[in-house]
This record gives C-alpha cells, structure tokens and sequence, in this order.
C-alpha cells in the first residue's frame, strides 16, 4: 500500500502470532500431545488448519524449508494427534500465554475484546484466493474467548500474507533459499540462523549465493547490489500490496485503532525474550506509525 498501511499492521501482529512457536504453553501443550521435539510440534501446530496432509503439501505452503526437514515431523505427527486436537490445544495454549503476558485483566478487558472484534473482520475480509494457508485459517471457526478470537484472527491474517509472499517469489523466480539469501543480505535476518533452522545443506546455500552474484544481485562481500536491494524492495512492495485488501475494508479509522490496541502487544512480545535472536520472521521492533 501507498501509505505503507499493511506492513505496519504485519508488524503489529505478526509478533503476536509468533507466541504459538516459542511460548512455553505451545511446547507444554505439543508435548502433551505427545509430539516430539521443538519442529514435530511447530509442523503440526501451524499446519493443523489443513487438516493431515503430506509432507509435500506443507513442504510446498511453508516454502523456506528443505523437505528433509519437514518428513522429520510429518506425516507422524498425524500419529499421535489428530488436527482438531492440535487446534483445539494450540487455542488453550495461545489463551494462556496471552493470559500470562499481556496480564489477565489485561486479556478480560474492553479493548482486548474490541482488538478481537477487528482484527476478526479484518481477516474474514482477506481474499484468499490461491492463498491456502491462509484460507484453511480463515475457514475456522470463531472462537468465543477473545484471547483465543484475537491470535486466530492474526493468525489467518499473517498466513494471508504469508501465501502473497510465496506467490511473489514464484513470480519473481526467487527459489527458497535465494529469497533466503536476499533476506539476510539485507540486514532483515541471520543467514546462519535461516540455513540450519530450514535445514538447508551448506552446499546448496553457497550455490544460491553464486547464482545470486552471477545476476548481479549479491556483491562478493554477501551484500546486496542496488539490484538486489531493488529485487528485494519490489518483492516486499508486492507483498504489502497483496496483503491490503482487509485493511481497505476495515478503513483507515478502525485500522488505526486496531493498530494501537497490538502496539503495546508486540512491544510486550518483543520484550519477553521469548523471540529467538536472529529475527527470523524479519519484523524489526520500533513499528511505525501508519502512513509512514
């Protein structure tokens, strides 16, 4: 957007969202169901909306890792929890960690309720038209406890944009670890972190590179040319226009305020130390204001 309006919201939510990877409830409630390990319990939490699939579906939705990482989680996880069991849990953790850390007056007052309400229409109105993640998320159901309401609603909302990212980098012929490579070669992420998290072998991470300063995208320091910060500055444009449709209907008033009510959220997120260092989502703290 113009106004940069759907970046600054992702900003805002996108922290928030992130607690269902790295809140300790999510890893007590992943355990409980018995899935084992850290990447069994974030394959099965974030994939549950779509019901078991195969390891090549999320593979292909997910997009930034190696498939080997994936068939280490799936398809067993299905094994040991159905789907609605690991929606149903990751609800009741996301209740309690919100609970925890934004305060429970906090979480059972007006404006938490009212930033549920919006950020809920704000996602029923996204198109999810060729966006799968974002549409399994948006096909559930609503729920009753606001805390609950609120993360379900960032969560399809962060998924939306999520699949207008990946569209992008098919269009644009970025394959997962180039778009990787640009990421942390613009300063958003660790590199390091990004190829033994998504598992990427070091091999296949160099050669991204060398076909990246074949194009002239990468200098041979690892750092961006002005084309590849131009190639990186269209692929985000192109993504913030994807994702502005909720906000077009939402309108700019209520927008702002939605925006307000998650600023001090993120803010608390960010402080928890809960995120890992690294950013690997990108999202840098000190969100800015709307319109900037």
């Amino acid at each position: 957007m113009a106004d940069g309006r759907a970046r600054a919201l992702w900003e805002r939510y996108e922290p928030v969202h992130d607690l269902v990877y790295f809140a300790p409830e999510a890893h007590r409630a992943a355990d409980a169901l018995g899935l084992r390990g850290f990447w069994m319990g974030y394959f099965a939490l974030r994939a549950a909306p779509l019901g078991a699939v195969s390891p090549s579906v999320v593979t292909s939705c997910f997009y930034v890792f190696h498939p080997s990482r994936v068939t280490r989680a799936l398809p067993d996880a299905w094994a040991y929890a159905a789907p609605e069991e690991v929606l149903a849990a990751r609800l009741d953790a996301m209740d309690a960690a919100m609970s925890r850390l934004f305060g429970a007056d906090v979480v059972g007052g007006a404006a938490f309720a009212e930033a549920a309400d919006l950020a809920w229409e704000a996602a029923a109105a996204a198109d999810t038209t060729g966006r799968v993640l974002g549409a399994a998320n948006q096909a559930l159901e609503r729920p009753e406890r606001p805390a609950a309401r609120l993360w379900q609603a960032l969560t399809t909302l962060r998924e939306h944009r999520g699949d207008s990212h990946v569209a992008v980098l098919v269009g644009l012929g970025l394959g997962p670890v180039e778009a990787m490579v640009l990421k942390a070669a613009a300063g958003e992420s660790d590199g390091d972190l990004l190829r033994e998290t998504r598992k990427w072998p070091r091999e296949e991470w160099a050669a991204a590179e060398a076909r990246l300063r074949a194009d002239g995208r990468l200098a041979a320091d690892g750092s961006l040319t002005p084309s590849g910060a131009a190639l990186r500055a269209e692929t985000e444009a192109l993504t913030d226009a994807a994702a502005e449709r909720p906000w077009t209907v939402l309108g700019a008033e209520r927008t702002e305020r939605l925006a307000a009510l998650l600023e001090p959220m993120a803010g608390a997120v960010a402080e928890s130390g809960l995120l890992p260092a690294g950013n690997p989502t990108g999202v840098t703290r000190g969100t800015r204001p709307l319109g900037r």
